[in-house]
């Protein structure tokens, strides 16, 4: 029979900082201290989840420092519904061996299951479609998801097969190409134009303080505030005017950092909020009233943001091989690019 009050105690972990703690992050002297039950990762996600406690006020920046007499506690959650189960799901892959899969995600599709959408994933059509090839992450069968697409973002992903493979890829992608090989280009149709044809978004990101689904531009400042960097180049203009202004735009955006919803919060931020975005762009559906009878209710019926992961190259985390892939436009982003040439037949930059 099990021990409620044993497994009460086990729900928590509490730690007195010593010190070998003296100016340590603590998510990294966590870590330490913690694995294998805990990884840094996972220490980064609980705190952001609200769920690690220091001298019992709530710890959500990874990079506080701590001092010797810290006390931390940390809630565990209950425990996560069973492993996902293989789904017959259809893939469009682009690159496949025994480390990695490259796939070409369609909009519409749940990169990890989670809160509402436990079946139907990525992971699920991974699980069914690799089987015994899945040599495990952390001991389980499982693919490793080491970046992600929102759901209703199309194009390029990769997927570790394997723990090696898992662990190099998450570090490339951490590091975000700054010293390794790692490239990400996503193409985006947005409202308005940016006055220069390239140029950079440098804005922290933080949880917004109305949605805590949504992100926001916040003050540096802010204990949860999380450096974002944006690189974008202005492709086509759509309905371009003589002062360089125009209705709309394809934009390309290239990460410097890699954070949730970064492209549509850094194009919003900065009066060019995504074409179908319900979260940051809702402000500015109107204006497809100004399209005409033709693009306009297009325009209005496009059910998601118009953000497509176009590129991803990246270096073979075994044999170090150099590998680029890149998937055009779906179909119902390459109909609305047409539409917007047809509208505005002298379009290009």
């Amino acid at each position: 029979m099990n021990d409620p009050d044993n497994e009460a105690e086990q729900a928590l972990k509490e730690l007195d900082a010593d010190e070998t703690a003296k100016g340590e992050r603590i998510d990294q002297w966590l870590a330490a201290r913690l694995q294998p039950d805990l990884s840094r990762s996972r220490i980064q996600a609980l705190m952001r989840e609200g769920a690690v406690h220091l001298n019992g006020q709530p710890a959500t920046e990874p990079k506080r420092k701590l001092v010797p007499g810290d006390r931390i506690v940390i809630t565990m959650p209950e425990p996560a519904p069973a492993e996902p189960v293989g789904e017959d799901i259809p893939l469009d892959i682009l690159f496949e061996d025994d480390d990695l899969i490259v796939i070409n995600k369609p909009a519409g599709l749940v990169v990890h299951p989670g809160a509402g959408n436990w079946t139907g994933t990525l992971v699920n059509a991974m699980i069914h479609h690799c089987g015994a090839s899945l040599s495990g992450i952390g001991g389980v069968r499982r693919p490793g998801i080491v970046h992600r697409l929102d759901k209703d973002t199309s194009g390029v992903l990769v997927v570790a097969k394997n723990d090696l493979a898992h662990r190099v890829l998450s570090e490339a992608f951490a590091d975000h190409g700054r010293t390794g090989d790692l490239e990400r280009a996503y193409d985006a149709l947005v409202w308005g134009s940016p006055a220069r044809v390239a140029g950079t978004v440098d804005a922290p990101l933080g949880r917004s303080g109305t949605d805590r689904t949504r992100q926001a531009v916040v003050p540096e400042t802010r204990e949860d505030a999380r450096h974002a960097v944006t690189h974008f180049t202005v492709l086509e203009r759509f309905g371009q005017k003589e002062d360089a202004t125009a209705m709309a735009a394809l934009v390309e955006c290239r990460l410097e950092t890699g954070r949730t919803h970064q492209i549509r919060v850094h194009m919003a931020h900065i009066g060019h909020p995504l074409i179908g975005d319900q979260d940051y762009g809702r402000a500015f559906f109107t204006k497809a009233n100004k399209l005409g009878d033709t693009l306009g209710p297009v325009v209005r019926m496009f059910p998601r943001q118009a953000l497509h992961a176009r590129l991803l190259a990246f270096s073979h985390p075994v044999t170090g091989e150099p590998m680029r892939f890149e998937a055009p436009h779906p179909q119902d982003l390459a109909e609305l690019l047409e539409g917007f040439r047809r509208w505005s037949p002298n379009g290009k930059t």
